[in-house]
């Protein structure tokens, strides 16, 4: 998939869902995380071993894509599908989206959506659905040049201890 260089840079984007065995890109695709939200402890300090890493790349229910410029990662989208029990479809979750700081407002946060839809689409998708914090200004500007806003109150419960 490519943006033809959308809004100034000549070289094409293309996005691809990581696969079992992408340890390169695995690496590159948490690194695009830490660094495009300043939270490097996060994303690298306890990377997944690589049997959990393959088991998470290729369970159907993760969906982890890149998105390279001229051969280089440059964005990175993690999203989860839930089949839904009422019906036979899914919605979709996009859990973390980033865009390395220089490439930004180049379509491709954009074309990683347009991906994630094609996917959904063939998995019995109705809806995709993101969280946006107040005060992301320009996350809150994309998704809703591509989707419909919902106020919703959003609750963190604690697990506790674990045994």
């Amino acid at each position: 998939m490519s943006d033809g260089g959308a809004r100034g840079n000549a070289l094409p984007v293309t996005v691809r869902r990581l696969q079992q065995g992408d340890a390169d890109a695995f690496g590159e695709f948490l690194s695009i995380f830490a660094d495009a939200f300043g939270e490097r402890e996060t994303y690298l300090s306890a990377q997944p071993r690589p049997a959990y890493r393959d088991s998470l790349l290729s369970d159907a229910g993760f969906i982890g894509l890149v998105a390279a410029r001229g051969g280089i990662i440059v964005g990175a989208l993690a999203a989860y599908e839930l089949r839904k029990f009422e019906r036979e479809r899914s919605e979709f979750y996009i859990y973390d989206l980033a865009v390395a700081e220089q490439h930004r407002r180049t379509g491709i946060a954009t074309a990683m959506i347009e991906h994630l839809k094609r996917l959904a689409a063939l998995r019995r998708g109705y809806v995709i659905f993101v969280q946006a914090d107040y005060g992301d200004d320009a996350a809150i500007a994309l998704y809703t040049k591509l989707g419909t806003r919902e106020d919703v109150m959003h609750f963190d419960i604690e697990i506790g201890e674990r045994e």
